[in-house]
This record gives structure tokens, C-alpha cells and sequence, in this order.
């Protein structure tokens, strides 16, 4: 009889054990996703989860690989969320693993640069039961290297970050280190080629060669700092539309753009270097007639391209953002300052234009008038290369100082 009694005993207690981790689980398990779906909107994309109730959480984004990380605590993660197959263009590529003791981590591939714009609880309503969403937005390669690591993270208020032990292999630099590692992309623009030759010179010169020499020049001694990995739009003598320029600058997500031109004049006696940047108005009745011309280069070869600008143009102006004409401002008046030291300068040397090839709304630029070919005097100085160098190694101090400052 002892022997049963003993028996039972050790029978509730094994019971007992595996009741209390029964609950552990379920504790340490509160909620569980079930699935998840991806949105795609214009430039944006959601990604809901569906859950039972709610949970806390954490989101933030990654480099090398470029990818969206969401670190969640007690949660159960359904293998459908793994096997989601979604198209978009922002991410691919679902897995899970782990995060601390109670946490699961979600991570997400991404194809393009994104900003984390939202990520919130949503109440059960209607049909649905509880949801998390987490709303990406597309950015520039610049954008997306400042905002990475968990100093940028948005989480639920009670997500406890000492409970996340991170695995190794999700461990990343700091985002300063990152930062400083990355190389300023400078878009070099040689203004005009091929069947448009721009001004033409008192003496026959042409304003695409004059851009093109340089644009080559200056592109050869920004090489020469490891700092800057430099683009030329074009690197012979050919026609590139307006607008392609501007997509050349995006596709390689520069830092800065620089289009280069020289200017001509009725008045001969025209003379002096000018730097402008983007502006619906233009400063005055001689900057605005001189964008007037320089768009209407797209009108050359057989192909009217500015029939259809008008809305490309007020798509790319509303998209134009503050903080990206702050910073052409802010270089325009640098490379103003550094001209004015050594060549002659117009009054009110940094003005504004509704240049197309400036239109970039998130790349801050410029456009470099060198000076007036019209004039002959300098359209003799142009032709010199002592003369270009002279200009080029203004132009990289002033772009040297740009980058001095931590924002760029």
C-alpha cells in the first residue's frame, strides 16, 4: 500500500511539473501571430501581422545586408509568416530567429533603402482581431545609413530592451562608424553633347566642350581623396536628356550634383561666374530667361521633350524637400565664396532658377555657370586648362567644406 502510495506521489509531482511548464510557456507566450500581408502603395508599403492580442515590440533597420529587423517579446510566430510570398519592391525574404529569452525575432531582406514611418497595435475591429502594422517608406542610400541601429528604433511603450540578447550575427557597427565609412557620391553633369553644343563663343567655342574638359578635371582631383567616389553624367561627346541626367544622380544616390555650363550674352561685355540653385521663381528676369533656354535643350535630336515635363516637373517640385534646398543653398554659397577669391563673380553671385537638370527632390545640387563664352576674354580663359584647374581646385575646397559638416 506504501508502495501505490509513493507511486501517486511521484506521479502529481511529475504532473505538477509538467503543469508549471505548461503555463511557463503560455506566459512566456502570450500572444501568437498567425500571418502576415504586405500592401503596396506609391513609394510606400505596410506590412500587417495578424495576432490574437497584443504584444510589445521593437523595429528598426540594418546594413550589410540591408535589412528590417522587428524584435518581438512574447510572442509566437506562425511558420505562414516565413512562407509569405507577398510581392513588393521594398522587402523579401522573411525568416525568423530569436531575441533574448522570450522574444522572437522577424527579418525582413530589403531590396531598396526604407524609413520605419509607423509601427503601431491595432485594436480588434470589425472582422479582424488584433493587428500590428509597420508602415516603410522608400529613401535615398544617404537617409537610410542615418537612421540604422536601435537608436532609431520605435518600439511599444513596455518593450523591455534588457531582456534582448541579440545573436552575433545581427550584431552591426554603430551608425557613426557606418556613416563615416561610406564615401560621398559627387555627380559630376557636363552640361549640354552630341547634337547640342549650347553657346557658342565670340570665337567659335563650344560650350559642350568647355564643360566636358571641366568636368573630366574636376572629377580627376576629387579622385585623388578616398573620401568621394565620383560620376560624370556623360564622358564624351553625347546628348543626355535633361531629366536622364537628373535619374543618373538617383540611380547612384548622390551626395551632391553638380551640373556645369558656361553662359553667353548679347552684351559682350557681359562677364563674371555665377552659381545657381532650384527655385520656382527665379531671382531675376536675366536667370529666369537663362533656365528658359537651358531646358529647352531637351528639344533637340527629333524629341520634344519638354511636352511633356510640365507634370514631371511638378511632381519632382512638390517632392522637392526643405532640408534638400537648404543644403544646395548652403554649397552654392560656399562654392560661391571660394570662386569669388580668385576669378570675377556676378553681383549676387548665388541666385535661383527653375532649372530641370536641378529637379532631383532629394539630392542636393547646383548648377555652375563658368562664365561668359560670349565675352572674348573669357572665352579665351576657358580654353585654357590652367584656367579650369584654377576653377576645379576652388570647386573642391568647397566641396571639402561641405562635407565637413557632420549633417552631409
Amino acid at each position: 500500500m506504501q508502495g501505490l502510495w509513493l507511486k501517486l506521489r511521484s506521479f502529481a509531482f511529475v504532473c505538477l511539473i509538467i503543469l508549471g511548464t505548461i503555463l511557463s510557456i503560455a506566459e512566456c507566450y502570450a500572444a501568437k501571430i498567425s500571418g502576415m500581408r504586405v500592401g503596396q502603395g506609391v513609394g510606400s508599403v505596410r506590412i500587417v501581422f495578424d495576432a490574437d492580442s497584443k504584444f510589445d515590440y521593437k523595429v528598426f533597420t540594418l546594413s550589410e545586408p540591408n535589412r528590417l529587423v522587428i524584435d518581438t517579446q512574447g510572442v509566437e510566430v506562425s511558420s505562414a509568416v516565413a512562407n509569405n510570398r507577398d510581392e513588393n519592391v521594398f522587402v523579401k525574404n522573411v525568416r525568423l530567429g530569436s531575441a533574448g529569452v522570450s522574444g522572437i525575432r522577424i527579418v525582413f531582406d530589403l531590396q531598396k533603402p526604407v524609413l520605419v514611418k509607423k509601427a503601431f497595435i491595432l485594436p480588434p475591429q470589425s472582422n479582424f482581431n488584433w493587428r500590428f502594422a509597420i508602415d516603410l517608406e522608400a529613401a535615398s542610400e544617404r537617409d537610410f545609413v542615418s537612421r540604422l541601429g536601435n537608436s532609431h528604433a520605435i518600439s511599444s511603450d513596455d518593450y523591455n530592451s534588457a531582456d534582448v540578447v541579440t545573436r552575433k550575427v545581427e550584431n552591426q557597427p554603430s551608425v557613426n562608424k557606418v556613416a563615416q565609412s561610406k564615401r560621398k557620391v559627387i555627380v559630376i553633369d557636363a552640361g549640354h553633347g552630341g547634337v547640342d553644343p549650347g553657346a557658342i563663343g565670340y570665337r567659335g567655342t563650344y560650350e559642350k566642350n568647355i564643360t566636358l574638359s571641366m568636368s573630366k578635371e574636376l572629377k580627376e582631383k576629387l579622385d585623388k581623396n578616398s573620401k568621394y567616389k565620383v560620376y560624370l553624367t556623360r564622358n564624351r561627346d553625347v546628348f543626355i536628356p535633361l531629366r536622364d541626367r537628373v535619374k543618373i544622380a538617383r540611380k547612384y544616390d548622390a551626395d551632391l550634383f553638380i551640373s556645369i555650363h558656361a553662359d553667353s550674352a548679347r552684351n559682350r561685355k557681359a562677364v563674371g561666374l555665377s552659381v545657381y540653385t532650384l527655385s520656382e521663381t527665379a531671382s531675376d528676369k536675366e536667370a529666369a530667361a537663362l533656365a528658359e533656354k537651358e531646358n529647352k535643350a531637351d528639344i533637340v535630336a527629333g524629341l520634344n521633350f519638354a511636352e511633356h515635363s510640365k507634370e514631371v516637373s511638378d511632381i519632382l517640385l512638390n517632392l522637392a524637400q526643405r532640408e534638400t534646398n537648404n543644403s544646395s543653398s548652403e554649397f552654392a554659397t560656399l562654392l560661391s565664396g571660394q570662386m569669388s577669391k580668385i576669378v570675377k563673380t556676378v553681383s549676387n553671385t548665388h541666385r535661383f532658377a527653375g532649372f530641370a537638370v536641378l529637379k532631383a527632390p532629394d539630392v542636393p545640387s547646383v548648377l555652375l555657370e563658368l562664365g561668359y563664352l560670349s565675352n572674348p576674354t573669357e572665352e579665351r580663359q576657358l580654353r585654357q586648362k590652367s584656367y579650369r584647374n584654377k576653377l576645379a581646385d576652388a570647386a573642391v575646397k568647397a566641396i571639402d567644406k561641405y562635407f565637413q559638416n557632420p549633417k552631409h
